[in-house]
């Protein structure tokens, strides 16, 4: 490719039909384009299309606006959602934890090892818990502690540190504090939580001592985006693994801590990479 081509990702929704493929192709191809990944899915269900299509440019198409001028009328012959991405831009993500830290240690340790391609500009704290490892790593924490009488001022003052640092997405990293409504919907589609997959049958404190009781044989967790409607966010990533009558309630959550890690950092990657659709509440996952 020559040395001014710069690489984008093409995210589309729209209602499913004849000739979208053809027609996006065509006009990358057309425009000196070069694909060089494209994924696709059609929902027969919700009669929805879902389309990823990483490109390298040409001669033409070399900024976004030069992008969207050009490709607005087919956009429009299709009914369209879609966005343009730079490839080599990282997504911003700011994270929230409360007194868990293998979450926020485990993306910590990939961000640090070049292995996850975001940037982490800032942590957000009820606590002073993760302090110590944050700032090890030269980023800003900051301690917004919760009260009763002060959790809208406290919800207000993280709003605004979101828009200081132009997050792009928030993570919520064992963050053990409920977000209001308005929290919520100012967040949605860009605010992911972790928990165990036991909901809803095993609620409150020490999950996995409950399911222990219970003989459980699967333990897993599960990464979905925040909606009002707590924990039941459109889900992105889940993992299990499992467990038998041998292993103790610590050794349940040992392990469970390791798979919430996992799920928790590949849902990120997904969302960061525009590999996550929306479709009503579920998602689409266009995998690696």
């Amino acid at each position: 490719m020559p040395e001014f081509a710069k690489t984008y990702i093409l995210t589309i929704t729209c209602p499913d039909t004849f000739g979208i493929v053809a027609g996006v192709t065509s006009f990358l191809a057309a425009e000196g384009a070069f694909v060089t990944k494209l994924e696709q899915f059609g929902d027969p269900e919700s009669k929805r299309f879902f389309m990823r299509v990483k490109f390298e440019t040409g001669q033409t198409l070399r900024t976004e606006a030069e992008f969207t001028d050009k490709f607005t009328p087919i956009a429009g012959k299709f009914a369209m959602q879609w966005q343009l991405h730079d490839f080599h831009r990282k997504p911003k993500v700011l994270l929230t934890v409360s007194k868990f830290g293998h979450c926020l240690n485990d993306l910590l340790h990939r961000v640090a090892s070049n292995n996850l391609r975001i940037e982490i500009p800032a942590v957000v704290s009820n606590h002073e818990d993760m302090r110590g490892i944050v700032e090890w790593y030269g980023i800003p924490y900051y301690y917004l502690p919760v009260t009763k009488d002060d959790k809208t001022a406290q919800e207000t003052r993280l709003l605004d540190l979101i828009g200081e640092y132009q997050a792009d997405l928030v993570g919520l990293a064992r963050y053990m504090q409920v977000l209001s409504t308005d929290l919520c919907r100012e967040l949605e589609g860009r605010c992911i939580n972790i928990h165990h997959s036991f909901l809803p049958s095993f609620k409150g404190a020490k999950p996995y001592h409950q399911a222990h009781k219970r003989g459980v044989k699967l333990i897993g967790a599960t990464a979905h985006y925040v909606t009002a409607e707590l924990d039941e966010g459109p889900i992105i990533h889940q993992a299990v693994e499992r467990v038998d009558h041998t292993m103790t309630a610590e050794d349940m959550v040992e392990i469970g801590r390791d798979i919430e890690s996992v799920v928790f950092s590949r849902a990120i990657q997904m969302h960061c990479e525009h590999r996550v659709f929306r479709n009503a509440h579920k998602t689409v996952v266009f995998r690696r």
